[in-house]
């Protein structure tokens, strides 16, 4: 361990941690024990605070580990993330304005909120609420799995046989980021949030500048990379041609063209479709910041494609690891000066910190209103929804870290799959009913219910070189032996079909569609909007 970088590092991690507890003040609210003010930032976030926040949201840790990973062991259709995060700001340009309008009127904390008002269907609700808790869980644990990655190249308890000093890092950073979210809610992710995405901006382009220099430059990084890959793929072309090995490619082949965007498109529809996500949008205080936001954002998607080339950039340098997520780490730890190098294991580290906080607040608010309101304690107080929430988000990050200590990191990642798959099947539901009320809600839990079917039988029948499920996010399609698809699209579609067949026959059947609580204009209503309630006559009719 280098104490040089050690020291930076600790020096960083400090400085978030006094930040997170200091957030409680910041913008201080009148009393945090109510979902709007702990599970929220009271509902006040501006343009700049939001571009932070939902910025630190998406780009994760382990994001900024596992996408030049793929690259580095040779996938190339890892290279996906980056199309898929620009594709995603047009799309959500055009939905979550009309997602914050409906739930700033209606006081609506999560997305299943949404779902039980306009569809009044609590079974409907509860599937996107456990929906959501289900993919977020895995989500989070994958944060854990960056930050062991990062310590794991620090050096840190990596010589020690015990587990418990071998992991104690890991506790204690959990344990503080516990704390802090617990004392000040969404605002301690917020403020933090500026600390992280300087230190990955700081460091992802110094290191696209100045190792590249260091090496040789671009041409000599992409010579190497065609040259290594195209020696891997002629020393175990027995292998390859056996299925015992995937070859190597800086392209993908035609065959993989379907599975590129595919995965692209999934991606993207599925990315805010997750809780966390919501949350950093419900919390700002305007449509306006969504659409600005909606432009400003894709500036991270510039920044992950210098980040995924950094795992060519790790093979050119030279760097020998057996587990490909430590390609990026080691990288930094060859070719940078020690303390620069305790920067940028601290801007990863902090880089898990903020999701995994705004992870388990939005899981926890998933609990709360959904789960706790809806079956256990249906007219709690402000007070009493806030400490549930405070309650289940330490407990879902004691499950995550049970989860990452416990089972096989594989396991976490291919949940993590499973994750996106089971997620994007919540897009009906919600975006649907953001412009629509003709979709059954019957219709639409039974599309749920097949999609989640399908989907997840679909991940578990795929193999790879080392294991016999899960064993990737790909499948032929039903017509193909050779045309490889993203699962989560198929089950997608299977999704949408369900729900288009069976809504007209259960409305000629007569099934009752359910009170819809929203109106027209709640879709467009902005802040400071008057709420102009409905007149209606004493036949009840609407005037």
């Amino acid at each position: 361990m280098n104490g040089v970088a050690f020291g930076v590092f600790i020096f960083l991690f400090l400085l978030v941690t006094v930040l997170g507890f200091a957030a409680a003040r910041w913008r201080r609210a009148k009393d945090l024990n109510s979902l709007d003010e702990w599970g929220l930032g009271g509902r006040g976030f501006g343009t700049f605070i939001a571009w932070f926040l939902i910025g630190g949201d998406i780009y994760t840790a382990y994001t900024f580990i596992a996408v030049p990973a793929t690259l580095y062991a040779g996938s190339a259709v890892g290279f996906f993330a980056v199309p898929y995060t620009i594709v995603v700001y047009p799309i959500i340009f055009l939905f979550l304005p009309r997602l914050w309008s409906v739930s700033h009127r209606h006081g609506y904390v999560t997305p299943a909120d949404f779902v039980e008002g306009r569809y009044e269907s609590r079974p409907l609700a509860t599937a996107v609420a456990l929906t959501g808790i289900l993919a977020t869980m895995p989500y989070i644990a994958l944060q854990l799995v960056g930050m062991q990655v990062v310590l794991q190249v620090m050096g840190i308890g990596s010589d020690s046989d015990s587990w418990y000093v071998k992991d104690l890092p890991l506790f204690i950073a959990f344990a503080v980021l516990a704390a802090y979210t617990y004392s000040s809610g969404l605002r301690a992710p917020a403020l933090i949030a500026f600390v992280k995405d300087t230190l990955i901006y700081l460091v992802i382009i110094v290191a696209v500048i100045y190792i590249p220099h260091q090496i040789g430059g671009w041409g000599h990084i992409f010579d190497t990379v065609e040259q290594s890959f195209s020696d891997f793929n002629t020393q175990n072309a027995d292998a390859i041609a056996a299925g015992q090995a995937s070859p190597k490619a800086t392209m993908p082949s035609d065959l993989l063209h379907h599975a590129y965007w595919t995965l692209a498109l999934g991606s993207a529809l599925a990315l805010f479709m997750y809780p966390h996500s919501v949350t950093g949008v419900l919390s700002t205080r305007s449509r306006s910041v969504i659409r600005r936001n909606a432009s400003l954002l894709p500036a991270y998607s510039f920044l992950l494609g210098l980040l995924a080339l950094l795992g060519f950039v790790a093979v050119a340098a030279g760097v020998k690891v057996t587990n490909p997520q430590q390609s990026v780490p080691q990288l930094f730890e060859d070719q940078f000066p020690a303390w620069f190098a305790g920067v940028a294991y601290a801007a990863i580290v902090i880089g898990a910190l903020v999701p995994a906080a705004i992870m388990s607040i939005a899981a926890a608010n998933l609990w709360t209103r959904n789960i706790y309101r809806a079956f256990i304690n249906r007219a709690p107080t402000h007070e009493q929804e806030a400490r549930q929430s405070k309650v289940v988000s330490l407990l879902v990050k004691f499950g995550a870290l049970v989860f990452v200590l416990a089972l096989s990191k594989d396991f976490a990642i291919n949940l993590q799959l499973l994750g996106g798959v089971w997620i994007l099947q919540t897009l009906p539901a919600i975006v649907g009913g953001l412009y629509t009320r003709w979709f059954h809600r019957w219709a639409l839990f039974a599309g749920w219910a097949a999609g989640m079917a399908w989907g997840t039988w679909l991940a578990y029948g795929v193999k790879s070189p080392t294991q016999d499920h899960f064993g990737g996010p790909l499948v032929n399609l039903p017509w193909s032996d050779t045309t490889k698809v993203y699962i989560a699209v198929l089950a997608f579609a299977l999704n949408v079909i369900v729900v288009l067949v069976l809504t007209p026959i259960l409305r000629a059947a007569g099934v009752a569609t359910g009170a819809d609580q929203t109106r027209p204009s709640d879709y467009t209503a902005d802040a400071g909007d008057v709420d102009v309630q409905p007149e209606l006559d004493p036949e009840g009719a609407t005037r």
